[in-house]
């Protein structure tokens, strides 16, 4: 551990909602593994763009109401700017600059062609009627207009929004250009463009990730337990990945709650979020927990797949999981982390772990481009292959460098950006 992460391994998860101060603390730390120029870090801690919007809505009742949209572009050296767009309540610049961050190293991991994005809309989408959803979509389409595009910033997805959104985005920016532009956008319905295996993508690669990560630390798959926190589309996707791969899944939990039984529970039969809301609590089950205390079960594999900063400097001592798999966003705070790694408890990062969901939006980007579909199984089977091709290049910076896992995906990502900046050189 370098001497500048053991001086903050004491400092209390004071910045507990900000993602873009984890994201620059991670940063800092993981350039001192790294022969990277200090002028390209020190980019690398600043978005190229940020756009704040104001996003007009017409209300059921007649009234209008503004909202607030942003859009963070981080980096681009690579490819187009790539990232989800939410809708929720807490949406703001900070925390689109940090995820937008993320992005960019999830993206140079997985060695695809794009740059880190990411944006949203500060409001509550379950206050929305379907109707009042699709206008502000498309209001915010047209508010962004001049900064996405298939070449420029493709958006995504994410916390809030699904195929649905992206599918009104997608129409709305065709109609603004006057042709219909199906890359403009990933994670659509197929039948417009989008890919097969798109929405379970992101818990596929965090499934993949657990059983390599089971693999690696010598434990067979079909004698591990795993909790899952979250059973949304990443948490169910990848529990029941697991379990038909033959690992026993003894909890899973959503919003309010978890059940847990020792002897497994059938998670193919729990009914996810989108199917079902909230249906977890109402199934059969020997015990519930909070999703608190799920955080804290003796398991074999914990994956927090549900929000960010679960795990702080307050649990992080009492997780009891041999390996924490980060199915949802930046779940470990870096306080955390520093706990985690004392304790000697690896940490898969989400850069890698949930890395699914872009790869296989890069892979929607190419068949748009193509104007030809791929069938599931071929996405499936690229998929598989990126995220093995990932792993092993991560896991062999673990090796050769004794770095924790996030250190060496950081160490990935920024020698693949770092030599992309240096050969294409800084203008002017």
């Amino acid at each position: 551990m370098s001497s500048s992460s053991s001086q903050q391994e004491v400092e209390p998860d004071e910045e507990l909602d900000s993602a873009l101060v984890t994201a620059r603390r991670q940063l800092e730390r993981a350039a001192t593994h790294v022969d990277v120029d200090d002028g390209v870090i020190e980019r690398l801690k600043h978005p190229t763009r940020v756009e704040q919007v104001s996003v007009p809505l017409e209300r059921e009742d007649g009234s209008v109401e503004v909202f607030t949209g942003y859009r963070a572009q981080h980096d681009d050296v690579r490819g187009p700017y790539k990232g989800g767009l939410r809708y929720h309540p807490e949406v703001n610049a900070d925390e689109c600059i940090g995820l937008s961050m993320w992005m960019t190293w999830k993206c140079a991991v997985m060695d695809l062609p794009f740059g880190g994005g990411k944006g949203g809309i500060a409001v509550d989408p379950k206050s929305l009627s379907d109707e009042e959803t699709e206008r502000l979509t498309r209001r915010f389409a047209e508010e962004l207009r001049y900064v996405i595009g298939p070449t420029r910033d493709v958006p995504a997805p994410d916390m809030g929004t699904d195929a649905q959104t992206m599918a009104w985005f997608m129409d709305a920016y065709s109609m603004q250009q006057g042709e219909t532009i199906p890359g403009v956008v990933t994670g659509k319905p197929p039948v417009i463009g989008g890919s097969y295996g798109r929405e379970e993508a992101p818990g596929r690669s965090t499934a993949i990730a657990a059983r390599e990560a089971v693999d690696y630390y010598g434990h067979d798959l079909e004698d591990t337990t795993v909790a899952v926190q979250g059973f949304g589309s990443v948490g169910a996707n990848a529990a029941r990945l697991l379990e038909d791969w033959g690992a026993t899944v003894v909890a899973v939990s959503d919003v309010n709650g978890a059940i847990y039984d020792p002897n497994g529970l059938d998670v193919s039969s729990i009914p996810t979020h989108d199917e079902e809301p909230e249906a977890v609590l109402e199934q059969n089950a020997p015990e519930t927990l909070s999703n608190e205390e799920i955080l804290e079960l003796d398991v074999d594999v914990l994956i927090p797949a549900a929000v960010g900063n679960v795990i702080t400097a307050d649990n992080a001592e009492h997780v009891a999981a041999e390996i924490v798999v980060e199915g949802a966003n930046g779940p470990t705070t870096f306080a955390a982390d520093t706990i985690l790694e004392e304790r000697d408890v690896p940490v898969i990062p989400d850069i890698l772990a949930n890395a699914g969901g872009v790869t296989v939006s890069y892979f929607e980007w190419l068949q748009d481009i193509n104007r030809r579909q791929w069938s599931l199984e071929r996405v499936n089977e690229e998929l598989e292959e990126h995220m093995l091709d990932a792993w092993d290049d991560v896991r062999q910076e673990v090796d050769e460098k004794e770095l924790t896992w996030r250190d060496a995906a950081y160490v990935v990502a920024l020698s693949r950006i770092a030599e992309a900046k240096a050969t294409r050189g800084l203008w002017p």
